[in-house]
């Protein structure tokens, strides 16, 4: 008896419709005149409309003046070849920041003129990149440091000691410039303290963490302390996960930046700042000392309505010794970047006038727990 063999059921195929809408990129199809005729899912979130209401429009509507977009457009549909422009600056009506992406523009067809758009945004990628470079600048300033902290402080203490039994023999019209000696050398010595900080390699103790108890300790700390007098408000993710890392370090990554933005909305006639939380799975970055990636899905968020930070600035934001402030030292920033660094985890700041957002993506306790864990059982 012969076996029957099962014919297996045909594949049932996937509409290029569908396939289009389940791609995370936004993709922009064009027709004649550069009419769009279509958008995906992505491309509505992107620029912040609904498919009836960007096929209503051109692609000059939607994009900016002189954008390199309009060009790239007419050279596919003329030369019939797909064709990409790197770190193209998108500007458009329907959001006010710049964003900088990679644009892939392909013919749909050899006769209609129909040319379709995929956007590639740039911006985490770029924000990880900056970060590496801003810890290799922090690793430099930390080899000066400890380099020359041991010959620096000591001829300092005794400029200090100097000072301080200055202040009691002197007359009372010099008390203060001998006083201003000892301030001086006490900030020295502080600023040096500072940058010894970058270079502590020792392992962290780690453990799973409520980020919502951190962030109320910070709360309470900053309502009576530097954030005196200012307007709170929340929206937390109640069922988020544990973050897995070390309480006093997160309370101090999150203190500063709630620091920084009581110190920006100084002026302002309203000032609030913003805590929020959410769940965003989809990015994934190698962690030190574990050899496979874990994705960061916790996002919190430290937002205010002060006067945002200079763009000439924000790209720098986190290295060493750049500040908006008059007597900033410029660490503050940096060293929040070495302990969100050192947990595993990404910030990045998007600013503009009366919003800044500093944004943090951690990882989840279980899955980093788990891997370090197996790692060192292997060892």
């Amino acid at each position: 008896m012969s076996a029957i063999e099962a014919t297996p059921p045909a594949a049932t195929p996937v509409p290029s419709t569908a396939v289009l809408q389940a791609l995370p990129q936004p993709i922009i199809v064009c027709g004649e005149d550069r009419q769009i005729t279509f958008v995906n899912y992505a491309a509505e979130a992107f620029f912040g409309a609904s498919l009836s209401v960007l096929t209503r429009q051109r692609l000059d509507d939607l994009i900016a003046f002189g954008s390199p977009i309009i060009g790239l457009v007419e050279t596919v549909a003329t030369r019939r070849a797909p064709m990409t422009e790197y770190r193209v600056r998108i500007g458009s009506s329907r959001f006010g920041d710049e964003r900088i992406a990679d644009v892939f523009a392909s013919p749909l067809s050899d006769s209609d003129g129909r040319v379709a758009l995929l956007i590639q945004e740039r911006t985490m990628a770029d924000k990880i990149d900056r970060q590496m470079v801003s810890r290799g600048a922090a690793r430099s300033v930390t080899g000066l440091a400890s380099m020359l902290a041991h010959e620096i402080k000591n001829p300092l203490s005794g400029i200090r000691g100097a000072a301080q039994l200055l202040e009691q023999t002197v007359s009372s019209d010099e008390i203060p410039l001998a006083r201003l000696i000892r301030e001086e050398t006490d900030r020295i010595v502080g600023l040096i303290d500072r940058v010894e900080v970058f270079g502590d390699e020792r392992p962290m103790e780690r453990e799973p963490i409520n980020i919502h108890v951190v962030l109320d300790r910070v709360k309470l700390l900053a309502r009576n302390g530097v954030a005196r007098g200012i307007a709170f408000s929340e929206e937390y993710d109640p069922s988020l996960p544990p973050v897995f890392g070390n309480r006093d370090q997160l309370i101090q990554i999150f203190l500063n930046l709630v620091k920084n933005a009581a110190e920006s909305v100084e002026r302002t006639q309203k000032p609030e700042i913003r805590f929020s939380t959410a769940f965003r799975p989809g990015i994934r970055i190698s962690v030190s000392g574990v050899s496979e990636r874990i994705s960061l899905p916790l996002e919190i968020v430290i937002e205010d309505n002060g006067p945002g930070v200079p763009p000439d600035i924000l790209p720098f934001l986190f290295d060493p010794f750049v500040t908006t402030k008059t007597n900033g030292s410029g660490l503050g920033l940096a060293l929040v970047a070495k302990i969100v660094s050192d947990h595993g985890g990404v910030i990045d700041c998007d600013s503009r006038p009366g919003r800044t957002r500093f944004r943090v993506l951690l990882p989840v306790a279980s899955a980093a727990f788990q891997i370090i864990n197996e790692e060192e059982a292997a060892r």
